[in-house]
């Protein structure tokens, strides 16, 4: 049951051209940096902010032209996918007009901000189907190296049925404070830790979420101009019995940062680590342990394997792994998260179910 795990997709032999839309700190220090990488033919770039793109071909002599505005670059016949790596609102809003003008997309995650988004995206996805356009979400987590590798070793049933997911932030806190996200209700459930969220109901896939609770706060010591808490903690209850734990003790002062987690199965353990240098990942079964060779980074290799994912469908007639209606089980449960937040903690009642990508139990 230890059998070479999925590498990070491989870009398709006939490479498509994609747009960046949105040129802000993500797209300049993962989007933009990873495609170069990775030969990504980026035909070009805009941003809502004329600043971002000042310069942006002299740091990145890949990027072939800049768009005036977002007409020019979903009319440009050079553009197969535009990749949407700007703030949540009005996110929609651009992949419609992506979806309209006939090109692939790959969205910035969360994927939707509110529930009364999800009819909207829904709709949107349906009209992408009718022209034959697919649409992504960037959850790029889904490519980091070892979380790849442990979604491989769970689905070949390494560790027989999941029985729980565990999951500890034991490092820094990126910088928030003064930054548009500290502006975000509940911002590390609803937005930074959707990545965790989402690897993790990859490893529950073929179950049902029933209960989802969760709960924030301030830290002892935590600046007066962060307006986020520093701490979260959520709770996912399927209705077998299998559970979850994500949690973030706070802006951790270590010197050893690591992300690790544990997926305890039937049969076996998986303990593995990401972020900070700490990425690894060994299997536990039949008294014998199996470290995994890794290669790559989440930051920038998990953002290539995004697009390479996508690209790779378009190419096979197939839908990609992250799929817009697939990811959109992670944001249910990231919005009912937020909820019990809102609500002191208290247990929100829901009904999730987990497929595997293409809609399978």
């Amino acid at each position: 049951m230890t059998g070479v795990p999925a590498p990070v997709p491989a870009f398709p032999h006939a490479r498509l051209g994609v747009a960046v839309l949105g040129c802000g700190s993500i797209a300049q220090s993962a989007h933009l940096p990873a495609y170069t990488r990775h030969g990504v033919d980026v035909v070009g770039v805009w941003s809502r902010d004329a600043t971002r793109t000042e310069g942006i071909r002299d740091r990145f002599p890949a990027v072939r032209r800049v768009y005036r505005g977002l007409d020019e670059l979903v009319a440009d016949p050079d553009v197969d996918v535009v990749d949407i790596a700007t703030g949540p609102v009005g996110r929609l809003d651009l992949v419609a007009a992506a979806v309209r003008a006939g090109k692939h997309v790959l969205a910035q995650k969360p994927v939707v901000a509110d529930a009364e988004e999800i009819p909207v995206l829904e709709g949107l996805l349906a009209e992408a189907a009718e022209r034959g356009v697919r649409v992504a979400v960037n959850q790029n987590g889904r490519w980091a190296p070892a979380w790849r590798v442990t979604t491989a070793l769970v689905r070949e049933g390494a560790v027989g049925e999941v029985v729980g997911v565990t999951h500890l932030h034991d490092k820094p806190l990126p910088p928030i404070a003064g930054t548009p996200f500290d502006r975000v209700p509940h911002m590390l459930l609803t937005d930074y830790l959707v990545h965790w969220v989402d690897i993790t109901r990859c490893w529950l896939e073929g179950r049902v979420v029933a209960v989802i609770t969760a709960q924030d706060s301030r830290l002892p010591g935590q600046p007066a101009d962060a307006a986020n808490p520093w701490h979260a903690t959520m709770t996912l209850a399927c209705e077998d019995g299998a559970s979850a734990v994500v949690r973030v003790v706070g802006d951790v002062r270590t010197r050893r940062p690591a992300c690790p987690y544990w997926v305890h199965g039937t049969d076996g353990t998986i303990r593995g680590s990401v972020l900070g240098g700490s990425d690894a990942v060994a299997l536990e079964r039949d008294g014998t342990t199996t470290a995994y060779a890794l290669e790559g980074e989440w930051f920038v290799d998990g953002f290539a394997g995004a697009m390479a994912e996508l690209m790779r469908a378009v190419d096979e007639g197939r839908a990609p792994e992250h799929d817009a209606a697939h990811v959109l089980a992670t944001a249910r449960l990231v919005l009912a998260a937020r909820d019990s937040a809102a609500a002191g903690g208290v247990p929100q009642s829901v009904r999730v179910p987990l497929t595997r990508p293409g809609g399978r139990a």
